[in-house]
């Protein structure tokens, strides 16, 4: 199911190098959680430390975590340290 871009995108994503549409498209749907990391990567055509890094050059931060996995995370640690006292 091949899509047109709007041609003014293609002025805009020439100067950010070849495959910028796969990336920006990709990082898109990570940013709203409808793929996870590995899987937009893989979309992007990038090496999991390659888009880690181009998040970061692009957004300012590379792996999102959800709220609610630290919240768990932070439960997790609270019931280990309790049971090592």
């Amino acid at each position: 199911m091949p899509t047109q871009l709007n041609p003014h995108f293609y002025e805009v994503l020439e100067s950010y190098g070849s495959q910028s549409a796969e990336f920006f498209l990709a990082a898109s749907l990570y940013h709203a959680h409808k793929v996870i990391f590995g899987t937009a990567a893989s979309l992007a055509k990038l090496g999991f430390d390659e888009f880690h890094y181009r998040l970061k050059e692009h957004f300012n931060i590379g792996y999102i975590f959800a709220d609610e996995t630290v919240l768990d995370d932070l439960k997790m640690v609270g019931k280990l340290t309790s049971k090592c006292v």
